[in-house]
């Protein structure tokens, strides 16, 4: 069993307050998020995308893949 497995074992066992005290300090030691994307950005990236796609620089995923990706990523 690896150290972080160790670790989240022991910290599921810890009686309501003690977990919720830990869940706080780790998530405070977390970076901030990154600052969402404007309304700009994000056309421009729709724009670069569809761009590469009509030119064939890159494949659209099939159904298929994409679900299968999702169901990865979610595993």
């Amino acid at each position: 069993m690896s150290t972080l497995q160790e670790i989240e074992t022991a910290a599921l066992r810890l009686p309501k307050e003690d977990l919720l005290h830990l869940a706080d300090t780790i998530l405070g030691n977390l970076p901030p998020p990154p600052t969402p994307a404007g309304p700009e950005e994000i056309l421009t990236e729709a724009i670069r995308r569809d761009a590469e796609l009509e030119s064939s620089q890159v494949r659209p995923l099939t159904e298929a893949a994409f679900w299968a990706g999702v169901r990865r990523r979610s595993a």
